[in-house]
């Protein structure tokens, strides 16, 4: 089986308001992927339904092979889940938590390389809640992956961490999905999304509005290019198709092209027209 997510028709309904409205969606195995969308677009809900924790109005759901709906035990054991709120664990040290939690898997990896994946080995017996924001959300994270899940959620799991933290945690996903962990990613940094997914979905009104990777989403790799430049006469600002054949051109004019950039869209610029062209 190459995919690990197949959704078709997905709808959640509530009185007086529809959360997702008629919505597709296929993840393969193996790749990261990437939910994007404003407050309210319908990600919460429709990451509750893949994990089976909240019942669907309409549609058809496979999870691993399986309806999230009447999946038992055997099924969320093969599930890792980072939720965007922290861990309550806060009598426990990091270890105890960590290894508390491996007991309920059959295949868990080891605690300790687990504790050194998430950068907290000098942390490992310190209580939860003596810990900052940031290693706190690593813990949610090594609970995560500890059960060796085929299928990652993560719902913003870099909150409160500070940057060299963060490129460890990207390092960390890059090496799962490489070992064939699927990753679905819910986020609002974009660059995390440029960093690790294959590809991202952008939802507004409980529907997908565009699918593609995070290079060519929405027409991003051809859009045009904007050149910037100053010469003797002055500041310039060109948009181009062909940034390489206008620079080329410039430079055989024999004059000096000073301050000159080459810039595109931006992936933060198409996911605003995007949401903006929903509004």
């Amino acid at each position: 089986m190459t995919t690990a997510v197949s959704v078709r028709g997905l709808r959640k309904e509530y009185p007086g308001h529809v959360a997702v409205s008629g919505l597709d969606l296929d993840i393969r195995r193996g790749e990261v992927f990437a939910l994007l969308g404003p407050n309210g677009a319908g990600k919460t809900t429709t990451v509750e339904i893949l994990e089976g924790h909240r019942d669907r109005t309409a549609g058809e759901v496979s999870v691993l092979g399986e309806d999230p709906g009447r999946a038992g035990r055997a099924w969320r054991a093969r599930l890792g889940i980072v939720l965007q709120t922290a861990t309550d664990a806060a009598e426990l040290s990091v270890a105890e938590t960590v290894r508390h939690f491996a007991k309920y898997y059959p295949n868990p990896r080891d605690p300790e390389e687990v504790i050194e994946k998430v950068g907290l080995t000098e942390k490992a017996g310190t209580r939860v809640k003596s810990l900052s924001g940031g290693q706190r959300r690593r813990v949610d994270v090594a609970l995560g992956i500890v059960g060796r899940p085929e299928l990652l959620f993560l719902d913003e799991p870099t909150t409160g961490f500070d940057p060299e933290a963060r490129r460890r945690f990207w390092a960390l996903i890059a090496g799962l999905a490489g070992e064939g962990t699927t990753i679905l990613l819910t986020t609002h940094y974009l660059d995390e999304v440029e960093a690790l997914a294959d590809r991202v979905a952008v939802l507004a009104h409980g529907r997908v509005v565009a699918e593609d990777t995070p290079r060519d989403l929405g027409g991003r790799a051809g859009a045009e290019a904007t050149v910037r430049w100053v010469d003797h006469r002055g500041e310039h600002v060109e948009r181009t198709a062909y940034p390489t054949k206008l620079v080329t051109e410039l430079s055989a004019g024999g004059g000096e092209l000073g301050e000159l950039t080459v810039t595109r869209p931006s992936l933060e610029d198409i996911y605003l027209d995007l949401i903006g062209d929903t509004e």
